[in-house]
């Protein structure tokens, strides 16, 4: 018999992948991987580089802009390193995985990512308005928390951002792993936790699950998240998406099932670590309604899939 496949909503392009340690222009990389990205209001994609160069202990961030969100130019020094003088200092000893959040109201851009060190992974928030230099705003959360994710919009006056705390060293069964809302009124101090979604809903993300930078439309905040199942063969990384009510986001309006993208393809399935897509952000015209994610492939390439703005929604709507 054969087996039953559902179609994607999410097309890779015939691009990818877009970046491949090999073709990494400024130094000797074994990975380049989790990008942050962002649309700008002129209409250039930015997107915030992971990578890993050879022969040393710690990762690095690029700045990559394009026009065309395919042909992409790489700003030749790092947005982030390493280095001890610098505010956050011996917190920071692995720079990856940012989450990049357009501000208007602030003219800005803020950056989350994570601060990796023998303390435990904290999040730090930093903003930006050229990509070429940053302030550091503070450090947002305590370990463990592996960077929360930004709203695009104060709600209700209040800065708004979906975390997913979680326990180093226990068993994963017991480390919870799970999705939570919290507000702030200066982006410094966070309180009114609450909870959001729980891991293990489906099997695709029975051991985690992970938030992306929410995106605003018309019918609620499409939240594009990561799931981990557990496998005989190891853990396996998948996309999926859900819809938050507008005025009060802790209001689940709907989710999706299955997952919007999972590893398929040989740059997704084998590298570094295989079987891996993640994505720490989307980006949306709602105009066109096109909807394109920048996503890591086994922790080694940065590719893009695309898919319709209104199909996701309506996914989500209909937990398909």
């Amino acid at each position: 018999m054969k087996s039953m496949k559902f179609k994607s909503m999410l097309i890779r392009s015939e691009h990818n992948p877009l970046f491949d340690p090999a073709d990494f222009p400024f130094c000797a990389a074994d990975q380049v991987f989790n990008p942050g990205q962002v649309r700008l209001p002129d209409g250039r994609t930015i997107l915030l580089l992971s990578v890993m160069p050879r022969n040393e202990r710690s990762a690095r961030c690029h700045v990559a802009e394009s026009t065309d969100g395919i042909h992409f130019t790489i700003h030749p020094e790092p947005i982030f390193k390493v280095d001890e003088n610098k505010t956050f200092g011996k917190l920071d000893s692995h720079p990856i995985d940012c989450r990049i959040t357009y501000f208007p109201e602030d003219n800005c851009c803020y950056i989350m990512r994570p601060g990796n060190s023998s303390w435990g992974c904290c999040a730090f928030l930093y903003r930006t308005t050229d990509f070429r230099t940053v302030e550091p705003v503070e450090i947002i959360a305590l370990p463990h928390n592996r960077v929360p994710c930004l709203f695009p919009e104060k709600i209700n006056g209040e800065y708004v951002r979906i975390d997913r705390p979680y326990s180093v060293g226990a068993p994963y069964e017991k480390s919870f792993a799970h999705m939570w809302i919290s507000r702030s009124p200066d982006l410094i101090h966070w309180g009114r936790h609450r909870p959001l979604l729980q891991r293990d809903f489906m099997p695709w993300n029975n051991l985690k699950i992970g938030p992306t930078v929410p995106i605003r439309t018309e019918k609620g905040w499409l939240e594009i998240i990561h799931g981990v199942q557990n496998t005989f063969v190891g853990w396996r990384y998948s996309l999926g998406a859900l819809l938050l009510d507008l005025e009060n986001p802790e209001i689940i309006l709907g989710r999706m099932n299955r997952y919007l993208l999972t590893p398929e393809t040989p740059y997704e399935r084998q590298g570094v670590i295989p079987e891996v897509v993640f994505a720490t952000g989307a980006i949306a015209d709602l105009e066109s309604r096109e909807f394109r994610v920048y996503y890591g492939g086994a922790d080694t390439t940065v590719n893009l899939a695309t898919g319709n703005l209104d199909e996701i929604i309506d996914g989500c709507l209909k937990g398909i």
